[in-house]
């Protein structure tokens, strides 16, 4: 699809191992990358990386008008900006707990709530309601809570899998690294279904156990939506009752909205 210059939405989603990208465009999500996330890359060496991908697509640094973004990574925070503002000629939005979100950070302390939890409680209001669950598989599973209201109330943070399989194999000597998958049987009869079955079926009890909890904490829990998100998502769905929608873009739509919101002050891309 052609895109005309300066009408494109950059949506950019930095998390501790990867990094997501969003070209948004006609109503649509036109295209998406993922990159490995290096905490020390210099602003110039993501500015090539970004130029590759448009260009493999047909595109320019010429199409996008806007950039927003979301970072858990405080020092790629500063280097995405910095490539922005150098490369594209274009001062981003960058999101924080101080950002208008169309949502009420009702916890302790909302600086200290990580900007992709915040994106997605966001999107998870505006595209579905609340009371809501949303579960990001990333890094850090995060478990968010939003309310009826639409009010971003708290939620829980668990090890992500991969976490939890490279602690298991770097403190045991003789277990190693196995393919994330459900086993034959939760019965291993070998070391690789052993691990198998204690890493996910474990993580699928730890996953159904922590959204009955926290149904059981927030107010009407018992009709709260279960979403879930990131690259296990589909996976983790085959294997559990729970999870009831799989939303792959939700980080994205999250950006896409929040910026909508804040376009007064922002030139606002074709819809």
């Amino acid at each position: 699809m052609h895109i005309p210059e300066r009408t494109a939405l950059l949506a950019i989603d930095i998390g501790n191992t990867n990094i997501t990208l969003g070209l948004w465009y006609g109503g649509a999500w036109r295209h998406d990358w993922r990159a490995r996330t290096v905490h020390d890359k210099m602003p110039d060496e993501y500015a090539a990386l970004l130029r590759s991908f448009l260009r493999d697509a047909g595109l320019s640094y010429a199409v996008v008008s806007d950039v927003v973004i979301a970072s858990v990574v405080p020092p790629l925070t500063h280097a995405f900006g910095e490539l922005t503002r150098k490369s594209l000629g274009i001062a981003p939005l960058i999101i924080n707990a101080r950002t208008p979100l169309g949502i009420q950070l009702e916890v302790d302390n909302p600086e200290q709530v990580g900007a992709d939890r915040i994106v997605n409680a966001a999107a998870v209001h505006q595209l579905y309601g609340g009371p809501a669950i949303v579960i990001d598989f990333g890094t850090a599973t995060t478990f968010d809570i939003i309310s009826r209201q639409g009010n971003y109330i708290g939620g829980s943070i668990a090890p992500g899998i991969g976490i939890a399989h490279d602690a298991l194999v770097r403190r045991a000597a003789q277990l190693y690294k196995v393919e994330l998958a459900p086993p034959p049987s939760p019965i291993g009869r070998n070391t690789t279904h052993a691990i198998q079955s204690g890493l996910f079926l474990g993580y699928v009890c730890m996953v159904e156990g922590l959204v009955n909890h926290l149904k059981a904490a927030m107010p009407e829990g018992a009709q709260a939506k279960v979403i879930a998100t990131g690259g296990l998502a589909s996976l983790f769905q085959q294997h559990t009752a729970v999870i009831e929608i799989i939303a792959p873009t939700l980080t994205l739509d999250g950006l896409r909205l929040i910026y909508e919101l804040n376009a007064p002050t922002h030139s606002a891309p074709q819809a």
